[in-house]
């Protein structure tokens, strides 16, 4: 069965996940999306839910605080806290 980079990426250790239980992009939010000053965050039209589509996350939190359902986590790392 061949993979999406959408389904591999889910499996990395990124460092912004959105849990889709809690997303709401289906019902239309785009918040996440939307306040990403580096666009690193889209829409999986098919799902209905957002994810990170590249890995170069400045970790400026916007998107985790402004997350209306808070499905949206951002990992900093430890040398960075």
């Amino acid at each position: 069965m061949p993979h999406t980079p959408h389904d591999i990426f889910q499996r990395s250790s990124a460092p912004v996940t959105i849990d889709e239980n809690l997303c709401i992009a289906d019902k239309g939010c785009t918040v996440c999306v939307d306040v990403c000053p580096l666009d690193l965050l889209a829409i999986d039209v098919t799902k209905g839910k957002a994810y990170m589509q590249f890995d170069e996350c400045w970790y400026c939190m916007p998107c985790e605080r402004d997350c209306p359902t808070g499905a949206v986590k951002v990992d900093i790392p430890y040398l960075l806290r």
